[in-house]
């Protein structure tokens, strides 16, 4: 299997919000956004506020509550919204956290610099 085919089929799992609809959801109680970017992206380019940094390398340790690198944002029973630079790995970040019975997933449509587009909100990334 090629990268292509396993993107095609985490857009056939995952379901995909719009930047403008992400927008809409920022600050509320019942959605985190887990940001999956490397740690020199955030501090090159902040992040949205409020958000989890979850590289995507390190992705099924933090969901493991039994892992000792487990976080436990990632344990509350919320919608994710799982972004990443442009939203491929953000994709497959999406199809792994279902995988892992992570129930409500969606990812940003054109990532972070999608949502940078359409205006969304940023912030310095406090690592």
């Amino acid at each position: 299997m090629q990268l292509r085919d396993k993107l095609k089929q985490a857009k056939e799992l995952v379901p995909s919000i719009a930047p403008l609809d992400a927008v809409s959801r920022l600050g509320r109680d019942d959605v985190v956004f887990v940001d999956v970017r490397d740690l020199h992206e955030l501090t090159k380019d902040g992040t949205i506020p409020g958000s989890v940094h979850v590289s995507r390398g390190a992705l099924e340790f933090a969901i493991d509550p039994k892992s000792p690198a487990h976080k436990k944002p990632l344990s509350r029973e919320v919608t994710f919204i799982v972004f990443c630079a442009s939203g491929m790995r953000s994709l497959l970040a999406g199809q792994t956290m279902l995988e892992m019975g992570v129930k409500n997933v969606m990812s940003l449509e054109g990532g972070y610099t999608g949502w940078r587009k359409e205006g969304g909100p940023s912030t310095t990334a406090s690592v």
